[in-house]
């Protein structure tokens, strides 16, 4: 840490040259740093200025940036899902305030950017003994623990678990569906994934899957994009594995919700069910991993 050097004239240097000693001086406080972004720099980065302070600490938010705001020129350069997809594994590398940094949404407003970083780019307030960890919903230190980009094509989504270890981040394809990076592993999967998943017990990532095309009550609507049977796919952090969760041909997962409880793994068929407790399915155990991409 920076001191200030103490002058030659100090009490010291007096009692070594035999002279009468002076009466000790009290250390004035250091001045704190203005952290007031420049107009130069809000004029160009924007809302991003306002969060100098933790950026001096965390510089992926500034390579996300490049990236981010040189799109157009990069999705020329490298192709359209070969740059998202490089895109998804430099966000892979952010912690929630780089997110807010960026200036995307939160859970708690996801049509701005934040508009509290005195606030939420501190550090994240520990738990108090025997205090379970929450998701973050802002204005809190430590930003939120969601984030959506309504603002571009890319469709960017972030979700960490409550403690951050874990982040689930997606990005839209344009021609391959929607890209899913699971503690920065790629999750693949037959079909086609929704861009909206959530997290379970803090250690799996669940996100719906268009289901069987063999279903009995396989349809798609009338633009020919929503599939009517969905499927679930389930991501193990600790195992770095992805399991898929098919209906039965007599079951019927028009907005499929997945829960675990003692171990056991409750599927519904719809949020309506899951609200009212009456599953179609329990598992001990999930279905043999996916094998991964060579």
């Amino acid at each position: 840490m920076w001191r200030r050097r103490r002058k030659h004239s100090t009490a010291q240097t007096s009692a070594e040259e035999g002279g009468p000693k002076e009466p000790a001086q009290e250390a004035k406080p250091e001045t704190e740093p203005d952290e007031t972004p420049p107009p130069d720099l809000v004029k160009a980065w924007g809302r991003m200025a306002d969060w100098q302070a933790w950026l001096r600490r965390s510089p992926e938010a500034l390579t996300a940036q490049m990236w981010w705001g040189n799109a157009d020129e990069l999705r020329i350069m490298l192709g359209e899902d070969a740059y998202r997809e490089r895109l998804g594994e430099v966000l892979s590398r952010l912690a929630p305030r780089d997110f807010a940094a960026l200036g995307l949404g939160c859970n708690r407003r996801v049509d701005r950017s934040c508009r509290a970083p005195e606030t939420c780019s501190l550090d994240p307030v520990p738990p108090a003994p025997g205090e379970a960890r929450r998701e973050r919903h802002g204005p809190v230190a430590g930003a939120c623990s969601s984030f959506v980009d309504c603002y571009t094509s890319l469709g960017m989504r972030a979700d960490f678990t409550a403690d951050d270890r874990h982040r689930a981040v997606a990005v839209e394809g344009r021609y391959s569906g929607v890209m899913l990076w699971v503690d920065g592993v790629r999750v693949e999967a037959p079909t086609f994934l929704d861009e909206t998943g959530y997290w379970v017990d803090d250690r799996y990532y669940v996100v719906e899957m268009v289901g069987p095309a063999d279903h009995p009550r396989q349809g798609h609507s009338a633009m020919g994009i929503l599939a009517d049977v969905l499927s679930l796919v389930i991501h193990d952090v600790t195992t770095h594995t992805t399991h898929v969760v098919d209906p039965e041909p007599h079951e019927y997962w028009p907005d499929p919700v997945a829960d675990r409880r003692d171990g056991t793994w409750h599927l519904y068929p719809t949020r309506e069910a899951y609200a009212a407790s009456t599953p179609d399915r329990t598992l001990t155990t999930l279905p043999p991993p996916l094998p991964l991409r060579s």
